[in-house]
């Protein structure tokens, strides 16, 4: 079969089950061959080797079954760069990137800033951050070992790895030192909730966030963090679509006195709560 036959009946195929299934058929066949999506556009008469086709195929039926095309590359691109994503991690998603918006603001021009990312996964936030600011110096945890892995892969891929320090550990606890921003984007699903692909497929420790909301996580890392923020520092959260303003009040409880806002993802929601100390 040609590039686009394949394409045709792969997007066809996905139609019931994915949201984007042109897009995951093209990346997932950009992959198998080797080139880029628009690489595939332009030569949609291109015929398949036998070997391409049984893989494309291996791959179109994995992903009609819920496989996140992420986990079958092994890539997900956030914030412009190409990670690595095992299934060790949660896939990035493009909400996230709000919260380096947030980070990078939050550490502006300081020379020597110091960052800590809790709940790193795939090392998606410290990388992205590390590699859009030269002078920020980093830390990051995560209580997954295989995560840890995989952040220290994503940051040696980025040039970073001279800048960030990984620990595995709970929360804040592996920390050493005092930080100018703490981002925190833990898991947040509350325990029992049905979450489609993302129960099925991704590490279910860093989904679930414990508690009858979800939240206790996150409230762990506010009654913690302020034994590691630097006076006038700032913590950025991620939060579900459903819990910015609750997170926001028990920031408030948390911090007396701090400026507390909750802004909009790229979606809409109330999701991004940055908590600004004096």
């Amino acid at each position: 079969m040609t590039i686009g036959e394949t394409l045709q009946q792969a997007a066809k195929h996905l139609s019931a089950n994915s949201s984007s299934p042109r897009l995951d058929a093209e990346v997932l066949l950009a992959h198998v061959l080797g080139c880029a999506r628009t690489t595939l556009l332009a030569n949609t008469q291109q015929a398949l080797t036998p070997d391409q086709n049984r893989r494309v195929t291996d791959f179109i039926e994995r992903r009609s079954h819920g496989e996140p095309v992420a986990y079958l590359t092994g890539h997900k691109e956030f914030y412009g760069l190409d990670l690595i994503i095992t299934p060790d991690v949660l896939v990035p998603r493009p909400e996230t990137e709000s919260v380096v918006d947030a980070c990078l603001a939050a550490l502006g021009d300081l020379d020597n800033s110091q960052l800590a990312d809790i709940g790193t996964g795939s090392g998606a936030i410290v990388v992205s951050v590390a590699r859009h600011n030269p002078r920020v110096n980093a830390s990051a945890t995560d209580i997954s070992p295989e995560a840890i892995k995989v952040a220290q892969r994503n940051c040696e891929r980025h040039d970073v790895a001279d800048r960030v320090t990984l620990y595995a550990g709970n929360l804040l606890q592996p920390l050493k030192g005092k930080f100018n921003v703490i981002a925190a984007n833990l898991p947040y699903v509350p325990p029992g909730e049905a979450a489609s692909d993302v129960a099925t497929w991704e590490p279910k420790v860093a989904v679930f966030g414990g508690g009858a909301d979800g939240t206790a996580l996150i409230q762990e890392v506010l009654r913690e963090a302020p034994a590691y923020l630097l006076p006038g520092g700032t913590i950025v959260m991620e939060t579900a679509h459903s819990q910015g303003k609750l997170v926001a009040e028990l920031a408030r409880e948390a911090f007396p006195g701090a400026l507390v806002e909750v802004s909009k993802d790229l979606a809409g929601y109330d999701r991004i709560v940055v908590i600004k100390t004096s």
